[in-house]
């Protein structure tokens, strides 16, 4: 039950609901709030039954949340139900980084195909059971194993060339990690993420708040 309406953050935050519900309910914690909640990730409990109202009713005033109920409809609005099968696109230092985080398939998320453009690479062994091929090989590969989501770590000039081969599998989604825009159809989602932006991002802060207390002096 998804809205065009919901803003981005509401989501990431959903996503950091999703973590903190999973830890209370693998320690066997039953029942959680909204301040419980907003208290863990240093957010305000308003905003918590803000985010949870774009979706519909949730736990009842004055009792909370049952954490069962919670963290299935949030994984439910998110999609991580079910397993999804992911290509990893572009075997350097941060692909096989990535290939080798345990929190991916923790979460529902299974790399089932590897790509690359390096000889040395090709028909290497990336995880049990993952073959690198070369990308020419991405149909068959997408046609065997069904991945819908592809992970981006090329080069960056390479980057929408790459695109262009998903776009026509019809790929569901991307996550680039590349440092360049990529331009798909509206069909297809593509999630950004540089670390290069998000320094910046925190450097501006930093600079701000330091701003801030020097002013106030």
């Amino acid at each position: 039950m998804k809205s065009s309406k919901v803003p981005k953050p509401t989501i990431k935050r959903l996503a950091l609901y999703n973590r903190f519900l999973t830890e209370l309910k693998e320690s066997g914690v039953n029942k959680t709030s909204s301040k419980e909640i907003a208290e863990v990730l240093n957010i305000k409990a308003s905003q918590v039954r803000k985010d949870l109202s774009y979706f519909g009713e949730f736990g009842k005033r004055g009792f909370g949340y049952v954490v069962d109920d919670l963290l299935f409809r949030i994984q439910k609005i998110l999609g991580t139900e079910r397993i999804w099968n992911i290509a990893l696109i572009g075997i350097g230092n941060l692909g096989k980084a990535i290939s080798h985080y345990p929190e991916l398939e923790k979460n529902k998320f299974k790399i089932v195909s590897a790509f690359d453009v390096d000889k040395r690479k090709i028909n290497s062994i990336l995880l049990p059971g993952i073959t690198i091929k070369h990308i020419n090989e991405i149909h068959q590969e997408k046609q065997k194993k069904n991945f819908e989501i592809a992970i981006l770590t090329v080069p960056a000039t390479a980057a929408q060339q790459v695109t262009d081969l998903l776009v026509k599998e019809q790929i569901k989604g991307i996550l680039n990690f590349t440092p360049t825009t990529l331009n798909v159809p509206d069909n297809i989602m593509v999630e950004n993420v540089d670390f290069v932006i998000s320094l910046k991002t925190l450097t501006y802060e930093i600079v701000t708040q330091s701003d801030i207390n020097f002013e106030s002096k």
